[in-house]
């Protein structure tokens, strides 16, 4: 039972002792931490060098420090040899805080090796000079400075040795004596112990080297790791180029960019697939970054997928942006790259800019249309008016007996006309307003469209007979009642009647049918007037613009006619087709569905929405 209990007390303390220097490894790594400077901190490879060169050298310093009361006490003094070699094992300390002070490991290889080469010259000019054994240790000086890892700390260190070499040669010459410890360091017991010394410190110096390249080249495996890791996963693409342009390095995500490959990629794979029209922009860039050595972004084109322009098949082109940065002299790691860019895909960025370009542009011709337009409407309400306060005037200067009958008559229809267009335009604006705020009320009822169209065509017989225009009527009685707001599709039968008769010169001919096809009536009118541009088609009907807007225009009115006649259509749910040629004439086309709802009280209309929302289901085509 005792032995048993003696063993887990055993085991108790191994464990516990075991804890301690684990917390202690743990607290001297952190320690170690602490010391490294905040410019190496951040790069692991770094830091970890900088961690190393520290812990040797205040190591050795703290053995300097440790050994040398002990080395006192018990031999009672120090030789010259033993005082250099305490003071080259403390002088690491001072160089280890350079380093946590200033982090340039450079220059603590430099001074430790030169401190090293000093120690060794010193030791070889009391122990003999040229002669002495302890010059075996100069070799381990430029294998020293290779932890370095720098080719000019190692050419350095291998000329403060040659230098030493070069001063015991001198002061040999010269006669200096430099021997006063040579015969303690000349039998063969010292030297060999100097010669094993120096090659097990060689030895534990290439220990040392092969630790910290084989550190190194795991801190680099797992930072290509990682890097491997984003470059794989990340939406961008980033690549490698020279300063021609050739692509020297692509990550995978070109391949969800571009459908390419990598190995597609490189060389000129990249460039090929750029927009002819960018290629000179692209070239001019990347040559620009790498020769000014300054940032800059390009926006381009390229063709995406496997067709190539001239192939069956319609090549799919993309929007790419892509930043461009130089790489430093210490960035390089091919030696053609000058470049190192990251694209993206724009392509949705694009068309929403070019939708708001389109909308700005679309606004301020809506603008100007709106500028125009109350400049025509000031010329259509200042004309009737002028008219009706004129003719107003001369009534009231003279009595009925000093005008004669026919000319008071001809001054009342003067004015009475004048009032009647007064009062169509302020009916076009108001409509047009209800229109487009939804606040226009439609009452459905069943109606006849003949009976309907044809009282339209009688009220404007008179205007036809004015300008010598005939106007046919084609419409069948047969024709089935159609649902909808009678007054609307009235107000829509007679602007499209008096817009064919005002723009149809003396001679011609307006013609207005219907047929029903299927759940759709559909009304023509027809004239052999000037007829539209093909490309202004496409504009009849806006609201606030006119094909013929300037102020010398040949015909009166608003322009609003047509925008009363969509806008009506539209919150029926019909259509509009306008059909036109110059010198031939100009066909409207207007589809009614023929069912509409019916309001269960006519008296209780149906306020239905702006003309924009309503217009959005209603198809207005332009031949």
């Amino acid at each position: 039972m005792r032995d048993d209990v003696r063993v887990y007390g055993i085991g108790f303390k191994a464990l516990h002792s075991i804890e301690f220097i684990a917390s202690a490894g743990a607290s001297a790594a952190r320690f170690l931490d602490g010391l490294v400077h905040p410019c190496a901190a951040a790069d692991s490879m770094t830091r970890g060098r900088h961690r190393a060169f520290i812990a040797a050298n205040l190591t050795a310093g703290a053995f300097a420090l440790f050994a040398l009361p002990l080395h006192l006490a018990f031999t009672g003094g120090i030789s010259l040899p033993q005082a250099l070699a305490f003071a080259w094992l403390a002088g690491q300390m001072p160089i280890a805080m350079y380093l946590s002070y200033s982090g340039k490991l450079e220059t603590a290889h430099a001074l430790s090796a030169a401190l090293f080469s000093c120690f060794i010259g010193w030791m070889a000019f009391v122990t003999g000079g040229l002669d002495s054994v302890a010059l075996v240790w100069l070799a381990i000086v430029p294998l020293e400075a290779a932890l370095s890892r720098s080719r000019k700390v190692i050419a350095l260190a291998t000329i403060s040795a040659a230098t030493v070499v070069v001063l015991l040669l001198l002061a040999r010459d010269s006669g200096v004596d430099a021997g006063a410890f040579a015969a303690d360091w000349a039998s063969d017991q010292v030297r060999t112990l100097a010669i094993l010394g120096g090659l097990l410190y060689a030895l534990l110096v290439a220990f040392r080297v092969e630790w910290s390249g084989a550190d190194a080249e795991v801190i680099a495996s797992e930072r290509e790791a990682r890097y491997r890791l984003v470059a794989d996963n990340v939406s961008d693409v980033i690549t490698l180029h020279s300063q021609d342009g050739d692509t020297l390095f692509a990550t995978p995500s070109i391949r969800s960019l571009l459908d390419l490959s990598v190995n597609e990629a490189t060389g000129d794979g990249l460039f090929q697939r750029v927009h002819v029209a960018d290629r000179p922009g692209f070239l001019t860039t990347l040559n620009d970054v790498a020769r000014l050595k300054a940032t800059k972004s390009l926006q381009f084109r390229a063709r995406r997928g496997p067709s190539k322009p001239g192939e069956s098949g319609q090549p799919s082109y993309v929007w790419l942006e892509m930043r461009c940065r130089p790489l430093g002299y210490q960035e390089i790691v091919d030696g053609e790259a000058a470049v190192v860019a990251v694209t993206r895909d724009i392509t949705r960025y694009k068309a929403h800019e070019e939708e708001l370009e389109e909308a700005q542009i679309e606004a301020e011709a809506a603008s100007a249309a709106k500028t125009r337009f109350l400049a025509n409407v000031s010329h259509e309400l200042r004309t009737p008016l002028n008219a009706i306060i004129g003719f107003s005037d001369i009534l009231r200067q003279f009595t009925p007996a000093q005008l004669p009958p026919e000319r008071q008559r001809e001054y009342v229809d003067l004015i009475h006309d004048s009032g009647q267009h007064l009062l169509q335009v302020v009916n076009d604006i108001l409509d047009m307003s209800k229109i487009e705020t939804g606040n226009f009320e439609l009452c459905v009822e069943p109606f006849l469209p003949a009976r309907c169209i044809g009282e339209c065509v009688d009220m404007m017989r008179q205007q036809a007979a004015n300008r010598e225009v005939t106007v046919h009527f084609d419409v069948p009685e047969s024709l089935p009642e159609l649902n909808g707001d009678r007054r609307a599709c009235k107000q829509i039968f007679i602007n499209l009647i008096s817009n064919a008769i005002k723009f149809t010169r003396s001679g011609g001919s307006v013609t207005v049918g219907a047929k029903r096809h299927g759940a759709w009536v559909d009304v023509q009118v027809r004239d052999t007037g000037v007829g539209i541009a093909s490309e202004d088609l496409a504009r009849l009907g806006t609201p606030f613009l006119q094909i013929d807007s300037g102020y010398d225009r040949r015909h009166e009115g608003t322009g609003l006619g047509l925008s009363v006649v969509k806008g009506l259509v539209a919150l029926h749910g019909g259509e509009v087709h306008f059909e036109s040629t110059v010198g031939v004439g100009t066909c409207v086309s207007v589809r009614l569905p023929a069912h509409a709802p019916i309001a269960d009280v006519c008296e209780t209309p149906v306020t239905v929405a702006p003309v924009e929302k309503a217009a959005r289901n209603a198809n207005t085509m332009v031949a």
